[in-house]
């Protein structure tokens, strides 16, 4: 598990799916900012992770500030599935 910042919007939401080093990865959290002050851009932070991390996120078994932090670029990001199913 791990933060991603993501600059700009590529148009993901919540337990959508994007390939990350190759790998995909869900958007357990987003959080949207930058809208009124801040950069040019809108900044998504994400905690993104496996599936099989998604207990360890819905379950806090985690310290939010020892998480690794990366940043891309909205139009770097390979996008799977831009939202959770509907159900």
């Amino acid at each position: 598990m791990k933060r991603l910042i993501i600059h700009g919007d590529p148009g993901v939401r919540r337990d959508g799916i994007i390939d990350y080093d190759g790998e995909e990865m869900v958007l357990f959290s987003i959080s949207r900012n930058g809208d009124w002050h801040g950069p040019d851009r809108p900044q998504l932070w994400c905690v993104i992770g496996t599936e099989d991390e998604r207990m360890d996120f819905e379950k806090r078994n985690y310290v939010p500030h020892f998480l690794e932090v990366e940043t891309i670029d909205a139009d770097a990001l390979d996008v799977v599935r831009e939202r959770g199913t509907v159900s």
